[in-house]
């Protein structure tokens, strides 16, 4: 399978396609969930490079479900296992350390010195981990991408219209819940009132791994 250079979807497929990209984004997931703790828990501009992380993830997705891993994680039931399985730890971890209390902060240590714990990159790489080891991406795209791409000769401008269509509906959907979230926070929780936020953030984050155990590949 090669893909050819030139691009010929109508503009009635893409609006199709960016339709059923934002209802999929803007459903709540994994995702969704991990943009709104982070901007609960760090604010929304640092949120941005968890989000960033996950759309170079979801792009990164997109284009394993068009060469031959994608469908060997759609087709083989002990491969597309091995990543759910991976997603599911993942997320359960997210849960756990979302239940954790936060450390008390030592006297005289600065913000600057707190930065590792959340530091931008820290917040990129989870953003990206949840979107690569999210099985539901390799589901999605495999079964989507045939109804707009002749599979048999993509072509690589259709797929990059596609697949950045998808991630910028994606970033959409996040400023949303963002805002949301900003606007429940801002000034009105207490410190305590956190507490039961984050636990609550965490028992929904090990519920989805929990929920992830469940999915099937569906071999077609």
């Amino acid at each position: 399978m090669a893909l050819t250079m030139t691009m010929t979807m109508t503009m009635t497929t893409w609006l199709a396609f960016l339709t059923l990209s934002l209802a999929t984004t803007f459903s709540p997931g994994p995702a969704v969930l991990l943009a709104m703790s982070t901007t609960l828990a760090v604010g929304p501009r640092r949120t941005f490079f968890s989000s960033a992380g996950n759309g170079l993830g979801i792009f990164v997705v997109s284009c394993v479900a068009l060469t031959s891993v994608g469908v060997l994680l759609r087709t083989s039931e002990s491969a597309f296992t091995a990543l759910k399985i991976c997603g599911a730890a993942y997320l359960i971890y997210l849960g756990w350390k979302q239940w954790r209390p936060a450390p008390s902060k030592p006297a005289g240590l600065t913000p600057v010195n707190m930065e590792h714990a959340d530091s931008r990159l820290a917040l990129f790489r989870r953003g990206l981990v949840v979107a690569l080891s999210n099985p539901k991406g390799i589901l999605f795209f495999t079964a989507v991408f045939p109804q707009f791409i002749p599979m048999d000769h993509p072509r690589l401008g259709d797929f990059l219209l596609l697949s950045l269509t998808f991630v910028a509906s994606s970033f959409l959907a996040h400023l949303s819940w963002v805002l949301l979230a900003q606007a429940f926070s801002s000034g009105r929780v207490s410190g305590k009132a956190m507490v039961y936020v984050n636990r609550v953030s965490g028992l929904i984050f090990i519920g989805l791994g929990c929920a992830m155990l469940t999915l099937s590949a569906r071999p077609a």
